[in-house]
């Protein structure tokens, strides 16, 4: 498990842009089976977290017209138990972190692996996320 000194910025990096943060298996469950469109991101002390991820799922929130019902976030490697929890949501794409995931009545019908966010500019994160926030968020 990571350190909280390393954990606690970039957990609040999203945080304070209005995510819900999953802590535990029965938050991931609860807030993942609702009704409705839920972003959830799988935050990671990657490089490209702090390079592109999480710079371009603010930006997307920012910037969109349409936005999904709930932001969650969980860090791999520090939430556990709910991020292995979460996953469960996101079968059958295998683990990912960070990873990005766009959930409608609790089934992904969008997802940015982290092999689809390495060397991709946040410009490009945000512009797929507001794309897909059109076609499923009211």
């Amino acid at each position: 498990m990571y350190p909280t000194e390393i954990v606690a910025p970039m957990k609040a990096e999203v945080i304070n842009h209005g995510f819900k943060e999953l802590l535990t298996a029965e938050e991931a469950d609860n807030a993942l089976k609702q009704s409705g469109t839920s972003l959830l991101f799988i935050n990671s002390v990657c490089g490209c977290s702090a390079g592109t991820a999480r710079p371009g799922v603010i930006m997307a929130i920012q910037n969109a017209t349409k936005k999904p019902n709930q932001l969650l976030t969980s860090f791999a490697g520090y939430d556990v138990e709910a991020v292995k929890q979460a996953r469960n949501y996101l079968l059958p794409y295998p683990p990912s972190s960070p990873s990005i995931a766009l959930l409608k009545d609790g089934q992904v019908v969008h997802m940015i692996e982290r092999h689809m966010i390495e060397g991709r500019p946040a410009q490009m994160i945000a512009a797929n996320l507001l794309q897909a926030f059109e076609t499923h968020c009211q």
